[in-house]
């Protein structure tokens, strides 16, 4: 705090009474009563120091015409603003004057000061400023200063409350340096304010003292192309403190410059927003502006009576003064006096100590023009109300109240009414540039003349997500990617949906992500449209979207795919051979009954008791022997082979199952990072992304078993192929498209660490980066984003089936190629068998057609009429043979080559015997 060393002060207590640069004003008591002497220091030179004076004269008025024992004596001394004179003015009134109590103080620089002067002669000090943070320890410092205003603290609050309201994540604050330095006032407050609900300021514009400054308007000028010329993009203006005539150059200027347009905000303090109004002068505020401004109310007797004193009191000592009606700061300057009076009246005289009228001062408790008015600690209690005001057609329109603790409200009463911190002002507001109905962004959007800055990596190797087309300065239209199309996606949903056009130009970046990033950092891009990773260290100064994608890292590994343990059993054998196995066995069973049905009464009956006896024989005979007797050595034939294919298969499968699940067991330990690191294996990832800094400074890999391949699938293969790694870290989208394009060599798993997701990158605080997310969302939602991954990123899939899926097959599995010599011998001698059984009898029959056929003698025991008799049967049944002909006693023919084991099974196939014939045959 600033404290006046003694030898300073008497210095200029000398100067003071050798100078007449002050003038006393003494409001003289009204009859012979005792007399109470009050001093007041005032700027009479300001609008604030006039209604002040004026609004104490009418309290010392209307207090000795109405008080019969006591009369109060005011006197006035007049700072001019600057708080060394408000210390001599302050001296020269106690020592002087001989005053009781000093009210004023239009600066808390001025009230400090005055304080000291008064804690010195123990001389109560009411002023009408005060600190923004009160220091805990003021009372001690100077007890006896009473703080009629409140702090600050409410009005940065109210202010970050709108803010908050409307999302405006950046501001920029402007306000008139002091010439004294001293207390900062508001300043000290709003960025904790700011920052409690999101938001920062971005940029401090610091307008010198107006009294300094030989062309205000040219200053003001070079301060806003500074603005403009550094690139900060945020159009959220707080004007904090100026004076009167500073402000309309500021407010002239930033309308000319074009900083007061369509996405533009102005917003004014209580301060700028009070000066206006006692003004008359709101016309040179930028319309559409908000403002706040002390409550009070205008409905009680007591303030419309002191309205009316104030107008004709002021009108007639002001004339040049167009708006005679008072400010907060009047009522303010009436109750000090007030809060005096009341308390001169509580003592028992006026000869009482300064002690006794202090205490009496701060217990007093009554409801005054500005408010309730009591004191704790020496200040007055209770916060102040607020009102939001909307600047109308040059006019302060009034919108919602603001209550400490509650928020914004359409009534004193606390009630919402559609008011909510979250959604802004209930009441209709008026914006620069005339939105109609829309709400500024608040920031500087792109225009055709100025589109926006967008970069985008040059040096992608996965061109599935970013492919940057050949040329220096290639059209937007001819870039494409996953990134690139959801993002024109994403300005289809803002233009639909929001109503606005964003304008760019993408611009090709080929260093690394980091330094991009960096580019948008120091405002070089305005956004990154690409597949960037969201990290927790990069949102302290980009800003990131809703992420599109699952970000995280993933542990690539060769041949080490893990489908469902559920159908493990169908892994050993790829799907064509399953297939041809199948075809196979039921080929092999058709061939058997086809040789069988005729000769064998097992495979007799009706046509579905045939193929079930058929096809029960095959399939037993993957699994055991079969009980059926099989009568032609021709199907012995076809099940023999078969049968040896059976055990080729079933070997194979027994031991490729039994190796997988050997292996399973052996690499399930493999898949994680621990056991990486316990076995001292090398890893590799991309040297262009932060993963391997990850690997080494989070997962704790030694820096000699990080291996850094170049950001291309076909450097990782060599990587893998040649021994140089034995696992691979990838962000889960790269090792998502390397598993689609080569899932029958690698396998992925994970995400062993989930990290923000990707997304794209605007600025610190723009507004665009949270339309952008929301059209991300939507587009999420109604699947559009699911068909662009599946149409861009898995196209280029060599797998037929998925790798997730529960028939999922991998490089050890066998194929059709592994036994296609089996099964092609196996056809080959089914298809023979089928051939000999049909086309011998036929060629037999044949050669008896044309009478070369021998005798048939049956005594002879010639092997051509026995093999005849056999074919003929074979072919034709009972036809072959006389019904005289006894075939019991016929010779055995030597044919057992082309039959069945004995003609006489093969000839009794299908005629009726007798008991006696079946009973010599079974011999």
């Amino acid at each position: 705090m600033l404290q006046l060393p003694n030898f300073i002060r008497c210095i200029f207590i000398c100067l003071l009474f050798l100078t007449n640069g002050s003038k006393s004003i003494v409001a003289a008591p009204t009859d012979s009563n005792a007399s109470f002497s009050i001093g007041a220091i005032v700027n009479v030179g300001s609008r604030i120091g006039r209604e002040q004076k004026t609004a104490m004269e009418i309290a010392v008025q209307n207090f000795n015409a109405n008080s019969r024992n006591q009369n109060l004596s005011i006197h006035f001394r007049n700072s001019s603003g600057d708080p060394l004179q408000a210390a001599f003015a302050a001296e020269e009134l106690i020592v002087k004057n001989q005053v009781k109590v000093v009210i004023g103080m239009e600066k808390w620089e001025e009230a400090v000061l005055v304080a000291e002067a008064g804690s010195k002669a123990e001389v109560p000090v009411l002023s009408l400023s005060a600190a923004a943070i009160t220091p805990p320890f003021t009372p001690l410092q100077w007890p006896f200063l009473i703080q009629m205003a409140t702090d600050g603290s409410m009005q940065a609050q109210c202010l970050a409350q709108i803010v908050h309201s409307y999302q405006w994540r950046r501001v920029i604050i402007v306000y008139e340096d002091q010439l004294y330095g001293g207390d900062s006032g508001i300043l000290s407050l709003l960025p904790e304010a700011l920052q409690m609900v999101g938001s920062e300021i971005e940029y401090r514009l610091v307008l010198p003292p107006l009294a300094s400054m030989s062309n205000p308007k040219e200053a003001i000028r070079k301060q806003l192309r500074e603005l403009i010329n550094q690139k900060y993009h945020s159009r959220v203006f707080i004007v904090l403190d100026s004076s009167l005539t500073l402000a309309h150059h500021l407010f002239e200027e930033a309308q000319k410059m074009g900083l007061a347009g369509r996405d533009s905000v102005w917003l004014i303090t209580e301060s700028i927003a009070d000066l206006f109004s006692s003004s008359n002068n709101s016309n040179s505020v930028i319309e559409g502006a908000l403002g706040i401004k002390r409550y009070y109310s205008k409905s009680r007797k007591s303030y419309q009576d002191f309205e009316a004193q104030f107008w004709l009191k002021f009108s007639d000592e002001y004339p040049e003064d167009d708006n005679p009606y008072p400010g907060f700061h009047s009522l303010l300057a009436y109750d000090a006096i007030t809060a005096t009076a009341k308390a001169i009246q509580r003592s028992t005289s006026t000869s009482g100590t300064s002690k006794m009228l202090l205490e009496s001062i701060l217990s007093g408790n009554f409801a005054g023009l500005s408010g309730q008015v009591y004191f704790e600690e020496s200040k007055r209690a209770r916060q102040q109300d607020y009102r939001i005001v909307n600047v109308v057609d040059g006019e302060l329109r009034e919108l919602d109240f603001w209550i400490p603790g509650i928020g914004f409200s359409k009534s004193m009463d606390g009630q919402n009414n559609g008011a909510t911190e979250d959604q802004g002002l209930s009441g209709e507001v008026t914006w620069p540039g005339k939105l109609n109905g829309m709400i500024p962004k608040g920031w500087e959007m792109p225009t055709k003349e100025n589109p926006m800055r967008i970069g985008v990596p040059g040096r992608h190797d996965f061109q599935n997500f970013v492919r940057v087309p050949p040329g220096e300065h290639p059209p937007n239209d001819n870039y494409t990617g996953l990134c690139i199309e959801l993002f024109r996606k994403v300005l289809n949903v803002l233009e639909n949906d929001l109503k606005y056009i964003l304008h760019y130009d993408f611009i090709p970046y080929n260093g690394t992500y980091e330094d991009l990033i960096d580019h948008v950092y120091n405002k070089s891009l305005d956004a990154i449209v690409g597949d960037v990773t969201i990290l927790a260290n990069r949102t302290d100064y980009i800003e990131f979207t809703q992420p599109f994608s699952e970000s995280g890292l993933s542990l690539v590994l060769p041949d080490k795919s893990s489908p469902s343990r559920g159908w493990i059993f169908v892994r050993p054998f790829r799907m064509d051979l399953w297939l041809l196995t199948f075809a196979m066995l039921m080929y092999t069973a058709l061939i058997v009954w086809f040789l069988e049905h005729k000769d064998n009464p097992e495979f007799r009956g009706s046509w579905k008791e045939q193929i079930s006896a058929a096809l029960y024989f095959i399939f037993n005979s993957l699994f055991f022997s079969h009980r059926e007797n099989l009568g032609s050595n021709l199907a012995r034939v076809v099940v023999v082979v078969w049968l040896f294919i059976v055990l080729v298969l079933t070997q194979s499968y027994t031991a490729d199952l039994a190796s997988m699940l050997t292996l399973d067991r052996l690499n399930q330990n493999a898949t994680n990072a621990e056991t990486l690191l316990i076995r001292n294996a090398k890893v590799g990832s991309f040297n262009t992304s932060f993963v391997m800094g990850f690997l080494e400074e989070v997962l704790q890999f030694k820096q000699e078993n990080l291996i850094g391949i170049e950001s291309k699938f076909e450097h990782l293969d060599n990587a893998f192929e040649n021994g140089s790694i034995s696992a691979a870290f990838l962000e889960v989208p790269y090792a998502k498209l390397f598993h689609y394009q080569r899932c029958d060599r690698y396998t992925i798993a994970g995400p062993l660490f989930r990290f923000g997701g990707l997304g794209f990158v605007f600025q610190k605080g723009s507004p665009i980066a949270i339309d952008v997310s929301r059209a991300i969302l939507t587009l999420t939602e109604n699947g559009t984003l699911k068909d662009l991954e599946g149409k861009l990123l898995s196209a280029n899939s060599k797998c037929a089936t998925d790798d997730t899926s529960d028939y999922g097959e991998e490089k050890g599995s066998l194929n059709f190629k592994s036994f296609w010599g089996l099964f092609l011998l196996s056809f080959s001698t089914s298809t023979l068998c089928l051939l000999v059984s049909i086309l011998i009898p036929k060629l037999l029959n044949y050669h008896k057609d044309l009478g070369k056929e021998p005798q048939n003698d049956i005594n002879t025991g010639n092997n051509g009429n026995g093999i005849s008799s056999i074919s003929g049967y074979a072919a034709n049944g009972d036809q072959g043979r006389t019904p005289t002909e006894d075939p019991v006693i016929m010779q055995r023919p030597d044919v057992e080559d082309w039959g069945s084991s004995g003609w006489v099974c093969i000839s009794l196939s299908d005629t009726p015997l007798d008991r006696t014939d079946q009973g010599i045959r079974s011999e």
